[in-house]
């Protein structure tokens, strides 16, 4: 033999090899994913694998999902069988090289109906969707399997190279190859492309059985899984805000011995972000709810009434009353009054006190009062209310988003904003003027986390803590105000500009607590 001779021998040898080890370290795979088909988890959401590969899917392809769907609710038993036992015989005839025309057509078939079906085409029409689907993946590898074996012939690494050489029909059902090619003999095969190639499927299985252990701990994709992951920001259309919440502090309600509040319990839908919406519990369909603004001194008659779904309270972290009496949880379509004496003068924000208090305040039933003191502070140019809050969400369809429990508990909020939407106030700059003394009344309504907020490029000229003069503190930057506090800042910026106000922890600001006050000059100035 010479050395073309023997150089082609051994190309042949090894790729023989090399396509029996990937055929076999493919079907170690494919044994652990018909493994976890056959966990019971799989049968108990194998519906929602579709109807969640349905969500946010355009609508020219919603007859294909529609149609699958009622086929498979129609019996559903017979499909988890059927995909328990394809996949299970797929993994045994990569794994034996058994039948691998059958396979290798099969499996790629198979694979492509998953991808556009379970796995929704994975994308760009699912939102959130970063991959291509691995069922796709699948189909292009039993694609090139068939490829090798067409190209290559017989492998004596196979059931069928044995059953051919005893039944010849056998190898015309199962070889993809002309017969010219799958019935001449195999390359020899030099031992140590054997150890490689045992090798490689040794270390194929290694890696699989190392990743199974993860895999079954993954939450199944159940159409409420998927809705939790499917952000408000991913959805987020990042074009500007038209019209901002307002955040000028508004006038006193009356200047009288005593003042009436009307607030109403509504379910209303409100804007997040920009271009996405939210199905929320409101107080006069707002979140926040109004701003309240009294004076020290004053009695505040509250009228509150439910207009909404369920029982729902209200608490002034302003009054001093009997809970048990004022901010006691009323049924849908009842009336509650009672009054309180504005004794404290500060921020305070009121809120549904009925339990679950996190999932009332999480959809959004909370608000501000301001009580001026009776000892009014050193006058202000201009003053604005900031209640910085927390979103929690799932997907409810298109862009719209319900709150999510788990995530309450969790503390994992999806969005931290001023005034309930993301960024608005950087497309809608609050605005000063140079010399101007700028208050701000900002408020934490949580539920949960803590706000350090900061005006960049500024120093707060006073900051009091509970309203009073007395009480000011000065040389501060950044002030901490935790859930259910308040508190009264004032600022006076010496140069034109923007200057961006935020909560001074960088995942509260990139998750929507940041806006901009732009500050022009002076009146007269140049």
């Amino acid at each position: 033999m010479n050395a073309d001779t023997s150089e082609r021998a051994g190309f042949a040898s090894w790729t023989v090899v090399a396509a029996g080890a990937v055929r076999a370290g493919f079907g170690v795979v494919m044994a652990l994913d018909a493994y976890l088909k056959w966990q019971p988890a799989f049968a108990e959401h194998y519906v929602g694998y579709l109807r969640n590969a349905a969500l946010a899917q355009p609508r020219w392809l919603d007859a294909w999902f529609q149609g699958w769907l009622r086929l498979v609710e129609s019996n559903p038993d017979f499909f988890i069988s059927a995909t328990r036992w394809i996949e299970t015989l797929i993994a045994v005839g990569l794994l034996l090289g058994f039948a691998r025309r059958f396979i290798y057509y099969g499996g790629a078939i198979f694979s492509l109906l998953i991808w556009s079906t379970a796995e929704g085409f994975s994308g760009p029409y699912t939102a959130g969707a970063t991959n291509i689907g691995p069922a796709l993946v699948y189909a292009l590898v039993f694609v090139a399997l068939a490829i090798f074996a067409r190209l290559l012939g017989s492998t004596p690494y196979s059931v069928d190279y044995h059953l051919a050489r005893r039944y010849p029909r056998w190898g015309s059902w199962v070889e993809l190859a002309p017969p010219e090619v799958w019935r001449r003999p195999p390359a020899v095969i030099a031992l140590r492309h054997q150890f490689a190639a045992v090798g490689a499927i040794a270390i194929a299985l290694g890696l699989a059985v190392g990743t199974l252990r993860s895999a079954m701990n993954v939450p199944p994709p159940t159409p409420t899984n998927a809705a939790a992951a499917v952000t408000p920001l991913s959805l987020y259309n990042g074009l500007p805000v038209q019209q901002a919440h307002p955040a000028r502090l508004p006038p006193l309600l009356g200047t009288g011995d005593s003042v009436g509040v009307t607030l109403i319990a509504t379910d209303t839908t409100v804007e997040i972000a920009n271009g996405v919406q939210y199905n929320a519990w409101t107080f006069n369909g707002t979140v926040p709810g109004p701003v309240l603004h009294v004076r020290q001194g004053q009695t505040v008659n509250v009228t509150f009434v439910n207009r909404g779904h369920m029982p729902h309270s209200i608490d002034f972290h302003a009054a001093e009353v009997a809970p048990s009496v004022a901010y006691r949880t009323i049924a849908v379509g009842e009336t509650l009054q009672f009054s309180f004496l504005a004794r404290t003068a500060g921020a305070f924000v009121y809120h549904c006190g009925t339990p679950p208090v996190l999932l009332h305040m999480g959809n959004g039933m909370y608000g501000v009062i301001i009580v001026d003191p009776a000892t009014p502070l050193p006058p202000a140019d201009v003053s604005y209310v900031l209640l910085e809050s927390e979103w929690y969400t799932q997907h409810a369809g298109g862009t719209v988003m319900n709150g999510d429990y788990a995530k309450m508990l969790a503390g994992t909020p999806d969005e931290m904003v001023f005034n309930g939407e993301a960024f608005q106030y950087n497309d809608q700059p609050l605005t000063a003027r140079t010399g101007q003394r700028v208050r701000w009344y900002v408020l934490n309504a949580g539920p949960n986390r803590t706000s350090a907020f900061h005006v960049i490029g500024s120093m707060f000229a006073a900051v009091y803590p509970d309203g009073d003069a007395a009480h000011a503190l000065t040389g501060v930057s950044t002030y901490v105000i935790g859930p259910g506090q308040g508190v009264v800042l004032d600022t006076i910026m010496r140069e034109s500009g923007d200057y961006p106000f935020v909560d001074h922890s960088m995942r509260a600001m990139t998750m929507g607590a940041v806006g901009t006050l732009r500050v022009g000059p002076a009146e007269g100035g140049g």
